[in-house]
């Protein structure tokens, strides 16, 4: 839609657009904004508060800065379609503009958006993640909105995102925590109170991008101004009472009220006395009003109106007409009387849409039950004869069907199957709906019962409802015959995962073990598939003594099992040895299964895929990090391309954890996000907390410590009180970001905390961690006992075998002798270098090197300062480090070693005084003015620059500090000086 042809979406027909200034005034600073780079707006008000008028008014304000824009809305009878709105807005730019991605990437597109159909059929991706639709599919939308930005920018309009589906919402998510590399700037409308939690949070989750702008009911002068100056004060009191001050209510009020439409009875003045009360439904008054409006039209229009409101949201006359039985002619005259009283507007297309939701919502409402049911079967059949797709049918079908209705159950079962990669959601909606029509005795013209019922465990499963799943897996068992071992062990494992995402470690355990109870040969692959799921979770709570003795008793292999079956089971022995302090032999077992897991193919681990994780940390702790990203890589592949996304969450921390620790904190951090994403897709607290543990610890490590710190209290918050190593972890990842970003006491005492007694609950890997930071804040705070008896801890608990223990066990010393010896402290402070650097973890070494150099300059020892903090800031630079980064510079000019500032062309800046952060001297001016508490309206009026000019310096600013607030840039400068 372009200009004013946007209006065809809704709004307020000729209604004067009043009480908006501030509104106004907000969208077009997010506009000039978005000039610069990706936005993101949320106008948030009740029903008919004036949204989409306001979306218009955007539009026609991107037109006017010749931004281009696309428009759509999410429909309120169409809710379990996937991506909506987004298909709304883009498919018919899509017709006329064919992306230059890549064919694959094209194909994958084309599962969503009809114009880019791939006619051949083919996959969307010949690689064996060509299955992979959901975080593929976020993430080359993501890349199609980039290129369609280019050159002018884009403005991405989605309306009445309150009835959008899951899909969306998870696309939109991603949206904002992977902003596109362009100027975007995607602007959303919703209802508060019918808002799904994940969407309301969309803003806070853009960060200094989100804006979010209330639209609230009119005042009641504003409403005078509204109705203007023939309404007299008495009816502008009635009506302004009677709508709460809401336009679209008091449009369709005064219009009852003035005589445009008949007014049945005298009830007016009595629906105006109820009020409104509650918003988010359409009130009496209202409802009557428009009520009166439709029952106006001639009865061909009504019918057609009826029609239409069955059809589709933004429906084609053709298919309006077959759902209210009228020959193509007359349809077409009662269509002209449609938009003749502008109850209908036209839409690109040749297509057609009411002009509010509301309208449709009560024409819909109008009609009788009957004949909707029929109505929906009309439309569901013309589409059927036209070869629409089963996807398309089915939301119609969904609506008519009767029950043991065979062609309708296969067509909900086939549509499900279609979008059950993209949008499981759906998927689950449509099969739960197929179950629901089908009789219990079914013969063989309906779908098989059992195989449905899989189906949805599995679609619940990776679509975050865990809690349907669990429900429809027990009800699985229960038509489970007790000789049928395969799809028991398979459901009975599936449903103790969700209890487990769920919270209900206990249950998931006893499930386990009753169905173990069943099975006689405890070394069948079935049995051993549930054991190996005993051993899984004794490791969670670092119980090694419980997961050994399981282990002890499952051999190598036997006959009947599988390449992947084997080789889970070996993954799962380098954690438990490692758990036991048996390094060398945990080394073996880990090079044993990365030999076996090989050697089998990606389809040989369909059931035992989530026992890998687990080898990805082992890895980890041992320092196999080459290993654990090999794995890792080849594992998040796997699940993609299963849909085995409620295992998906552990693989992608595990591969975040190793990506960290040797220094690639960039793709670490991705890779978190990735994760958390996951665990908000399946709703679990657990699979939440491993994705925000290592955002908040890679966040720390890069400097940004507000990022870090608000991911660790999210973390600390889903501590489920399990006392498991995730629980531990989360408590431990936040005590380390609060000490790297300062406050040293606080996060020492925390840390303790989290770290209790050092014998449960936590790796030794993660303890000897503790420790030494433990040491480094002592001896920052001149407790050179504390910080020695830390150094002991960390001796303690350091392997041999491990390099990159025995480093850390050398810093942690090397911090405790710094006061009293620091020649000592720097000579032990390189050789942790040497050592951490030789085990690969660079950003450690990194640290390492900096202890030495400030050891060195301690012990007055200038020149082999000056050199160790020269490595350290290229491991820093390197890795991506800022804060730290930061800290070694200064302490170089300290030693009066010349740095150049960041943003010195060329690495000099004649004139130019060193600034930090590499801030140019007014991006430092604007800095400090932040600091002390200023505006941007107070920091322009003081500088004499525009609002605008300010913003744009201000996010620059953010850039090169690496925060994402007003809070982080005048805690870092307060920090530099």
């Amino acid at each position: 839609m372009q200009g004013r042809a946007a209006r065809g979406a809704g709004g307020s027909g000729n209604a004067p657009l009043v009480g908006r200034r501030d509104a106004l005034r907000e969208i077009g600073r997010v506009l000039d904004a978005a000039e610069g780079g990706y936005g993101f707006l949320a106008l948030v008000g009740e029903p008919g508060a004036g949204k989409t008028r306001l979306l218009n008014e955007l539009a026609d304000a991107a037109i006017a800065r010749e931004l281009p824009f696309a428009a759509g809305r999410a429909g309120e009878f169409e809710q379990e379609m996937p991506f909506g709105a987004v298909v709304d807005a883009l498919d018919d730019r899509l017709e006329d503009r064919t992306p230059g991605l890549s064919a694959g990437a094209l194909r994958l597109l084309g599962t969503v958006f009809p114009a880019l159909t791939d006619p051949t059929g083919e996959p969307a991706f010949a690689s064996p993640e060509s299955q992979v639709a959901r975080y593929q599919l976020h993430r080359t939308v993501r890349h199609l909105l980039e290129e369609l930005a280019e050159p002018a920018g884009l403005v991405l309009i989605l309306d009445d995102l309150h009835w959008a589906d899951d899909a969306t919402i998870e696309l939109l998510d991603h949206l904002v925590r992977h902003p596109p590399r362009a100027r975007v700037l995607v602007a959303v409308a919703y209802r508060p109170a019918q808002a799904s939690p994940r969407l309301a949070a969309l803003v806070d989750a853009a960060g200094p991008q989100g804006v979010r702008v209330t639209v609230d009911p009119l005042t009641q002068s504003e409403v005078r101004e509204f109705l203007g100056p023939d309404v007299s004060r008495s009816q502008c009191e009635a009506l302004f009472k009677a709508s709460g001050g809401n336009p679209f209510y008091l449009e369709a009020l005064a219009k009852m009220a003035d005589g445009t439409a008949p007014v049945a009875g005298n009830g007016l003045d009595r629906h105006w006395e109820q009020g409104v009360a509650n918003l988010t439904e359409v009130p009496p008054a209202v409802r009557a009003a428009l009520q009166v409006e439709l029952s106006a039209l001639p009865p061909q229009a009504l019918a057609m109106a009826r029609g239409a409101a069955v059809a589709a949201d933004v429906f084609e006359p053709a298919l309006a007409a077959v759902a209210a039985e009228m020959e193509q002619n007359a349809a077409l005259t009662a269509l002209d009387v449609l938009t003749g009283h502008d109850v209908v507007r036209a839409a690109p297309g040749g297509r057609f849409r009411f002009r509010h939701p509301l309208v449709r919502h009560v024409a819909y409402a109008s009609t009788a039950a009957g004949w909707r049911i029929a109505a929906h079967a009309r439309v569901s059949s013309r589409l059927a004869d036209l070869g629409a797709p089963a996807a398309v049918r089915a939301h119609h079908v969904v609506r008519s069907a009767r029950f043991g209705d065979a062609e309708a159950i296969r067509t909900l079962v086939e549509a499900a199957r279609v979008v059950a990669q993209q949008a499981p959601g759906t998927s689950a909606y449509w099969l739960q709906a197929a179950l629901d029509l089908m009789p219990d005795t079914a013969d063989d013209g309906y779908p098989d019962r059992v195989e449905v019922l899989v189906e949805l465990t599995f679609m619940q499963a990776v679509s975050g409802h865990a809690e349907e799943g669990r429900v429809t897996a027990r009800t699985l068992l229960g038509l489970l015959p007790p000789d049928d071992i395969v799809r028991r062990a398979r459901t009975v494992h599936m449903c103790a995962i969700m209890e487990r995402q769920l919270g209900r470690i206990h249950e998931a355990r006893a499930l386990v073990l009753d169905e173990l109870r069943r099975i006689t040969d405890r070394q069948t692959p079935e049995a051993v598939l549930l054991r190996i799921r005993l051993v899984a979770d004794r490791i969670q709570r670092i119980d090694t003594r419980g997961s050994h003795a399981i282990l002890e008793t499952i051999p190598a292999g036997a006959p009947g099992w599988s390449p992947g079956l084997v080789a889970a089971v070996a993954a799962m022995r380098p954690m438990v040895a490692y758990g036991r302090g048996e390094v060398d032999e945990a080394i073996g077992y880990a090079q044993t299964a990365d030999r076996l897991f090989s050697a089998a193919s990606d389809n040989d681990f369909a059931d035992c895929l989530d026992c890998f994780a687990w080898l990805v940390f082992a890895e980890c702790f041992l320092g196999m990090y080459d290993e654990a990203l090999r794995h890792a890589d080849r594992l998040v592949s796997i699940t993609r391309a299963t849909g085995q996304t409620f295992v998906l969450g552990y693989m992608l921390a595990g591969q975040s954890r190793a990506l960290a620790q040797v220094g690639r904190l960039e793709e670490a951090a991705a890779v978190a996000d990735e994760a958390a994403a996951v665990g908000r897709d399946l709703r679990s607290q657990e699979v939440l907390a491993y994705g925000l543990i290592q955002q908040c610890l890679t966040a720390s490590w890069m400097g940004d410590h507000e990022r870090a710190i608000r991911a660790g209290d999210e973390a600390v918050a889903n501590d489920t009180g399990s006392g498991e190593w995730w629980t531990h972890m989360a408590h431990v990842a936040r005590a380390i970001a609060v000490i790297n970003e300062g406050r040293l006491e606080e996060g020492a005492t925390a840390l303790i905390a989290a770290c209790g007694d050092g014998t449960l609950g936590l790796d030794f890997g993660t303890l000897g961690i503790c420790a030494e930071a433990l040491a480094c804040v002592r001896a920052a705070q001149d407790d050179a006992a504390d910080a020695a008896n830390w150094a002991d801890i960390a001796d303690s608990i350091a392997n041999p075998a491990l390099a990159g223990d025995l480093g850390l066990a050398q810093l942690t010393r090397a911090h405790a002798l710094r006061a009293a010896d620091p020649a000592a402290s720097a000579a032990l402070a390189a050789e942790a270098a040497d050592l951490l650097t030789k085990a690969g973890r660079r950003p450690e070494a990194g640290r390492a090197e900096l202890a030495a150099g400030l050891a060195h300059a301690a012990a007055g020892d200038r020149s082999q300062a000056r050199e160790r903090l020269r490595a350290a800031a290229e491991v820093f630079e390197s890795c991506g480090m800022k804060g730290l980064h930061a800290q070694v510079v200064r302490e170089q000019r300290r030693l009066g070693v010349r740095v150049p500032s960041a943003g010195a062309a060329g690495g000099s800046a004649k004139g130019r005084k060193d600034l930090p952060f590499g801030l140019s001297p007014r991006e430092h001016e604007i800095a400090l003015l932040v600091a002390e508490g200023l505006g941007n309206q107070q920091i322009a009026e003081r500088l004499f620059l525009s609002v605008r000019t300010v913003e744009t310096h201000l996010s620059r600013v953010f850039a090169k500090i690496g925060v994402s607030s007003r809070v982080g840039v005048a805690t870092a400068m307060n920090r530099s000086k």
